[in-house]
């Protein structure tokens, strides 16, 4: 195994030297460290050097590791994690991950969040963590279980990427109205609750390049901000390994970072 403990530090180091560069307390800023094809081994490593925030990017792969950790945690009656699904997520696959995850980020359509919201009643409502910098899911609303979402947005305009299409969202009011409508209507849902936003940037060589995909992801979230005042807006899900300091410089509150952590993974 890697040394975590040698990565977490340079990590933690380069989060508080970012944020500093761009004016903020890295207390801001919550490190999801992301556990795709790792190990619960790894897992259990990274907890004991006070990591609590823990992404996976697929439900079966999740489902393998999560209530292995889950059930090491409570043994020990250990400070409880937060598990945050990262990556792509099918609706037919709503209900397994609202029995695994505590905060989804990868809510990319309209359809998906009605899914998540019809399924999530079949669920009792225990209380809500709080870990970090953002509260955990399952929590309870007038009786209710909610669950913390993040809207999954394509500000650079890569067909690969999923995510609500905004990559003219500034300029083009018809691409801009369209997305607001929807966000409107997900805002009624009564079991979610909107925290902010997601987006993957562009894999690049110079990670000055994705600034600009940073940039409009904050703006636009200033956006929603102003056409619905009140709501959560908070969270910028936004920077990985490659490309995280510049992120946080441009308001990142959670990075999702694994190889940076763990190591190179080795795909399967």
């Amino acid at each position: 195994m890697v040394d975590i403990a040698a990565n977490l530090r340079d990590v933690r180091r380069r989060i508080a030297e970012a944020a500093d560069r761009g004016g903020r307390d890295p207390a801001e800023i919550t490190l999801v460290a992301v556990t795709k094809l790792f190990t619960v081994a790894h897992i259990q490593a990274a907890y004991e050097l006070g990591v609590r925030h823990f992404g996976e990017n697929r439900v079966h792969e999740a489902a393998e590791k999560i209530p292995i950790v889950n059930q090491w945690v409570e043994e020990r009656a250990l400070s409880p994690l937060t598990w945050h699904m990262v990556g792509h997520l099918q609706s037919r696959k709503a209900k397994d991950a609202i029995q695994l995850f505590d905060v989804i980020h990868s809510v990319d359509s309209l359809k998906l969040a009605e899914r998540l919201d019809r399924v999530l009643p079949l669920f009792p409502a225990p209380l809500p963590p709080k870990v970090g910098g953002i509260e955990g899911g399952g929590g309870r609303k007038e009786g209710r279980k909610i669950m913390p979402i993040l809207l999954e947005v394509n500000v650079s305009g890569e067909e690969s990427k999923y995510g609500f299409a905004l990559d003219r969202w500034a300029e083009d009011e018809e691409q801009r109205e369209r997305f607001f409508a929807i966000v409107e209507e997900i805002l009624a849902l009564p079991q979610l609750e909107v925290r902010g936003l997601m987006t993957m940037a562009p894999i690049v060589a110079d990670p000055e390049e994705a600034r600009p995909c940073f940039r409009r992801l904050r703006h636009l979230r200033d956006a929603l901000a102003e056409r619905f005042p009140g709501e959560h807006w908070r969270h910028l899900s936004m920077g990985m390994t490659d490309d995280f300091e510049v992120a946080i410089e441009e308001g990142a509150t959670i990075v999702r970072i694994g190889r940076a952590i763990f190591g190179e993974r080795r795909e399967t």
